[in-house]
């Protein structure tokens, strides 16, 4: 389904990106794995996608300043290839209640959610106008789509994210390059393994499937809208929530 092509999955060490970067390895791209800490468990990635038998590399780079993006897809390029699909993940919280959120706390989690993800889409979007072929995936969440109390900045990131999707989906179409968005609910991960239990139970009463999402979700989701079998669909937010936005 990706033989051929070469993907960039940003925060691709662990959670959803781990799980996004091997599943499109499973179905035959290429992948750089980026990191910004966690080195060992990038290579550990990128190991295990070399065994499925696909070319892989590790990447430092914190997504949050711009020049060393332009160094990660500088990397990528004389290494791999030029990036095909542009998986952006990589993301942090800072949660706190508005009125006690401090402008650091917000800053930071705009700074690598929001601005991060416009860099890589414009250092990505630049390459594939030019191939006139590429696929860019947003991950987004339902917190940016019916906000959640103690995440102001992350809400805000994610809904920021929706709306850079829909724009830059637009200025690339003509030149064959297709931008959609991803918005998980809650998924397994060790983001939300720290929730209290009484926090956990209170989710799933929200959830109509009555689960909470695996990371294996919303990796075939990703996969599905990086494929050829998604190219007529662009601009779009993909819920991946057992039904909690309804």
């Amino acid at each position: 389904m990706l033989q051929g092509k070469i993907a960039l999955v940003t925060g691709g060490s662990r959670g959803i990106g781990r799980t996004t970067a091997l599943t499109l390895a499973g179905y035959g791209a290429d992948i750089a794995v980026n990191y910004s800490g966690s080195r060992e468990k990038a290579e550990q990635t990128a190991e295990e996608i070399r065994r499925l038998g696909r070319r892989a590399i590790a990447v430092q780079a914190d997504v949050s300043k711009q020049e060393e993006c332009v160094r990660m897809f500088r990397e990528i390029s004389e290494t791999l290839g030029v990036v095909d699909i542009l998986i952006n993940n990589a993301g942090i919280t800072r949660d706190n209640l508005a009125v006690r959120m401090t402008e650091e706390e917000f800053d930071q989690v705009i700074d690598t959610n929001l601005k991060g993800a416009f860099f890589c889409m414009k250092l990505a979007g630049a390459a594939m106008m030019k191939k006139r072929y590429g696929r860019i995936i947003n991950l987004s969440s339902i917190s940016g789509i019916r906000g959640n109390a103690g995440q102001m900045n992350y809400c805000a990131a994610k809904a920021g994210i929706i709306g850079m999707t829909k724009c830059l989906a637009k200025e690339l179409a003509s030149r064959g390059v297709t931008v959609n968005a991803v918005a998980p609910g809650y998924i397994d991960t060790d983001m939300t393994a720290v929730l209290p239990d009484k926090v956990k139970e209170a989710v799933l009463a929200q959830i109509p499937l009555k689960r909470m999402g695996r990371p294996e979700d919303i990796a075939e989701a990703a996969a599905f809208l990086a494929s050829d079998r998604a190219a007529y669909i662009t601009g779009q937010v993909i819920q991946v929530d057992g039904g909690m936005g309804i």
